[in-house]
């Protein structure tokens, strides 16, 4: 489960015949109308909105269609007429979130020819992504092992088209004839989508992370950046350099 991701603790309220002991955070629930019904991409949208929250803080499973309806304010059955079912929903949600976040890589890159260049600009860009407290992009990746195998399989289209957008990047850059390209990216990606679990605010800004990532994976010395404090030299490295 993400850091993000919350247990719901048992309480006396109410609860979901699917979920025993969780309580039901209730909206305005009320019996279906001709809005409830009625195709309404602005109505559409807002469900898209409110159920991408909810995996996001709670995961997949621990999600429920009643629950949106809840929050949305109708009743159960009525969500269906603007969705076919959860699995869709995930799906559709999690799509949009990676296409979003492709886009703003490639925003982040136009400006850039150099290849190196274009590789710092989308770690970069990267970090703010999964390192924002308001993104939803990261928890709902990291739904991932929690969906039913015939949902990951769409997802794992999804993802590779993402990844070849990483995939053109990696092939651009003169790396040395020895180094797998494939293998090169997935560490990559690796480290920019596990960046919730190892980054701090405070001692580097994400650019500066971004620098140093690069620097690493272009076997180089990073420059120097006023922005990130040095620590004293020990009394034993001082009597060494005086020597």
């Amino acid at each position: 489960m993400n850091a993000r991701q919350k247990h719901r603790p048992p309480g006396p309220d109410r609860t979901h015949a699917d979920s025993p002991g969780r309580p039901v955070r209730r909206g305005r629930a009320h019996a279906p109308s001709a809005a409830d019904t009625a195709p309404n991409p602005e109505r559409r949208q807002e469900i898209l909105e409110i159920a991408a929250k909810l995996f996001a803080e709670y995961g997949y499973k621990a999600t429920s269609i009643r629950e949106i309806a809840e929050r949305a304010g109708m009743m159960g059955g009525s969500l269906y007429y603007h969705i076919r079912s959860k699995e869709a929903l995930f799906i559709e949600i999690h799509d949009r979130a990676l296409d979003a976040a492709a886009r703003r890589v490639r925003a982040a890159m136009a400006s850039h020819t150099a290849p190196w260049a274009r590789l710092e600009a989308a770690c970069t860009e990267m970090l703010e992504i999964q390192l924002n407290p308001e993104s939803l992009t990261l928890p709902i990746m990291n739904n991932f092992r929690s969906v039913p195998e015939a949902v990951k399989a769409i997802l794992v289209r999804k993802r590779d088209q993402f990844e070849a957008l990483f995939r053109d990047i990696v092939d651009a850059l003169p790396l040395p004839a020895g180094i797998d390209r494939q293998i090169y990216r997935i560490l990559l990606l690796r480290l920019l989508n596990t960046a919730d679990t190892w980054y701090h605010e405070g001692r580097m800004s994400r650019s500066e992370i971004a620098t140093q990532i690069l620097a690493i994976f272009r076997h180089e010395t990073p420059p120097e950046s006023a922005d990130v404090p040095k620590k004293p030299a020990s009394p034993a490295r001082r009597r060494r350099a005086a020597a």
